[in-house]
């Protein structure tokens, strides 16, 4: 991970883990243009590289964790600039969710817009106790336009997620863990600790075989459950050929820590 961002920190963790860190404080960590197309590069190098990282954790810098779209930037543009300025934050959305490592945001503050959106792209999130969360778009005569109305639904149901998305309002980071938004609400002195330690564990694990149940989770939200075992199975026998899994069978039977290599 060499490339140079504007918008985003990159800090890589000696666990092969990356820290994405959401750069913009002084205007609380909105989604401008460069962001979009910062995060498309990003999401689309490490699906290149999946090799080299073994979990992402996705965070915002201050006390916010992403206020949305930066709305000051799309004051009196044209709709054809609007639209074409959106179609990088399209494309990183589809790169995000297509992205094989996992990925787990630590939302350490305000999470509105799109910023909540990130967040249900991610594969599970934890947050302060203080975050707030809103889908927020319909108060400005918009709509969620980076995934919400499909992955909000999966997270808290289709009832709440219109609730959410209809009135625009404002919800708790309890009220966000009960509906099941994030997975866990941190003290925020302990947010960074918490995420890094599941992370950790994680990267502990096969890679590729990390890799291969992501895929195959993500397919549950898609077909059947019987084509999804089917595609369950068919990406399991892949893995029995892999060093990884004769190394993990290996090290059970010699009561040892076993090292993956991630092929």
């Amino acid at each position: 991970m060499t490339k140079q961002y504007k918008t985003l920190t990159l800090e890589i963790q000696p666990e092969k883990i990356l820290i994405v860190t959401l750069n913009r404080p002084n205007s609380r960590n909105a989604i401008n243009s460069q962001m979009m197309i910062e995060l498309q590069q990003l999401w689309q190098e490490l699906a290149v590289n999946d090799k080299k990282i073994r979990c992402v954790v996705l965070t915002g810098t201050g006390t916010a964790f992403c206020a949305g779209a930066d709305l000051k930037e799309r004051k009196n543009i044209t709709l054809d600039l609007w639209r074409i300025q959106h179609v990088p934050l399209e494309e990183a959305m589809v790169a995000m969710v297509e992205c094989p490592i996992p990925i787990i945001s630590a939302v350490n503050g305000a999470a509105f817009g799109g910023g909540l959106e990130l967040i249900l792209a991610s594969d599970f999130a934890y947050a302060v106790n203080t975050a707030q969360f809103a889908q927020s778009e319909v108060k400005l005569g918009l709509m969620p336009g980076a995934m919400g109305t499909q992955n909000l639904p999966k997270a808290c149901g289709i009832k709440r997620a219109k609730e959410l998305t209809f009135s625009g309002e404002i919800f708790t980071a309890t009220e966000a863990y009960d509906w099941g938004i994030i997975n866990k609400i941190c003290d925020p002195e302990s947010l960074m600790n918490d995420v890094l330690a599941t992370a950790k564990k994680i990267a502990m694990n096969a890679p590729l075989a990390v890799i291969a149940a992501k895929k195959a989770l993500n397919l549950s939200h898609s077909i059947d459950v019987i084509s999804g075992f089917h595609s369950e199975i068919e990406i399991y026998n892949e893995l029995l050929e892999t060093a990884d899994r004769a190394e993990g069978i290996a090290a059970f039977n010699e009561k040892r820590v076993p090292k993956f290599i991630g092929k």
